[in-house]
């Protein structure tokens, strides 16, 4: 009796959580390590976590500059 049957939205799942869980693990671990690195002061300026904000200083220049 072979009870096993899988039909390819199971496969296009189980590929989709593969490559969920890839993505997450790799985001997780880079967060994490910069964060250890920066306790111990290892963090270089290449290293520097980017931040998605804009700060009001550079605006001011943009604003100076136009």
């Amino acid at each position: 009796m072979n009870l096993l049957y899988f039909d390819p939205g199971l496969g296009a799942m189980i590929v989709q959580a593969v490559v969920a869980a890839a993505a997450g693990i790799l985001l997780f671990s880079k967060n994490a390590m910069y964060k250890i690195k920066s306790f111990f002061g290892l963090v270089k300026e290449e290293d520097s976590y980017d931040s998605i904000d804009i700060d009001e200083q550079d605006t001011e220049t943009n604003d100076k500059n136009e």
